[in-house]
């Protein structure tokens, strides 16, 4: 961090909604060309923070730099550095995709043959050519997280706010999308990017911050994180049908092994030594469940986050279903 300028700095932020705290005196920051990820379950305060980083609400204390600006006095004057692309698309469905690329240039004063021009490149390195003069209310979900993508980038900013932006999209279009933003960053973007999925932002991101009920409870590069987990052996085994009472008799069983559901066919076992694994297996069959696969995994950062925050990292993902979301890691 020392080497680089820092591109946000946020010192003691608060907000708060009647007597709830949603963000409580946070503090952290972003070098210059790194892709920051803010991470926690639904309702930790990440979209609270994003909004009052690009100045969608007024923190109650608390600074707010961007570009070395004073955001929380002088907001307007570091708005041209900033790409916003938030969690919903707030473009319009009336016009086609060129016209709202085209209407998002002239809001930042670019002149005409500009934004075209802009706007005609965005739409080929987007992969939505053909569909330039489409109204976006036609488009795809993916498609519109693109376009959505490319008019937070249609000023060229240096500094881009993503609030989770796979969410509600498909594998593929997921994919497409974290593409772009390793694009984007390689060319010198700086990106904060809040996410549910925890596996995005260990491809993604250089830096991470855990947020848990409005706190950070960790702020730290990738890979010092994962030596947390360096050493750890992880099998997952796929059962016709795993069920709480299994997982607790495998516990009971194997009490050096940490065992976890992780979802009605599935289960993990974790351990500092060596999984027994025909001994896991032996154990299940006399249960009466066969089991139709064993393999090793790696220590992921979801590992460190379940470490770090004592919340279960499949609770963030529940919650990312119930909101529709399908562009988990693929």
């Amino acid at each position: 961090m020392e080497s680089r300028e820092t591109a946000i700095q946020v010192r003691g932020l608060v907000k708060r909604f009647g007597d709830v705290t949603a963000v409580d005196g946070i503090s952290f920051s972003v070098a210059s060309g790194e892709i920051f990820g803010f991470l926690g379950p639904n309702g930790a305060g990440k979209t609270t923070t994003i909004n009052m980083l690009t100045g969608l609400a007024r923190p109650h204390d608390g600074e707010i730099r961007v570009g070395g600006i004073d955001c929380t006095r002088r907001f307007k004057a570091a708005q041209h550095l900033m790409g916003i692309v938030p969690d919903e698309s707030n473009l319009y469905p009336e016009l086609t995709g060129f016209q709202n690329l085209c209407f998002c240039g002239a809001l930042y004063g670019m002149r005409r043959i500009d934004r075209e021009r802009r706007a005609q490149d965005l739409l080929h390195h987007f992969g939505l050519g053909d569909a330039g003069d489409r109204k976006f209310a036609g488009y795809s979900r993916g498609m519109k997280r693109r376009l959505t993508i490319a008019a937070g980038i249609m000023h060229q900013p240096p500094i881009l706010f993503l609030d989770e932006p796979t969410t509600g999209i498909d594998i593929a279009s997921a994919r497409q999308v974290r593409q772009l933003i390793g694009e984007l960053n390689r060319a010198g973007t700086t990106v904060f990017l809040t996410t549910h999925y925890i596996e995005e932002a260990e491809r993604l991101c250089q830096r991470v911050a855990f947020i848990v009920e409005g706190r950070i409870v960790r702020e730290d590069a990738v890979t010092e994180l994962m030596r947390q987990v360096e050493g750890r052996h992880i099998v997952e085994f796929t059962v016709k049908q795993a069920t709480p009472e299994v997982a607790a008799m495998l516990a009971e069983a194997f009490p050096e092994t940490e065992i976890e559901m992780i979802s009605p066919t599935q289960f993990r076992a974790t351990s500092d030594q060596r999984v027994r694994v025909g001994l896991l297996v032996v154990f299940l069959e006399q249960q009466g469940l066969e089991v139709a696969e064993a393999r090793e995994a790696r220590p992921s950062l979801e590992d460190v986050f379940v470490r770090v925050t004592g919340l279960a990292a499949q609770e963030m993902k529940r919650e990312k279903e119930r909101m529709g979301g399908g562009g988990g890691p693929g």
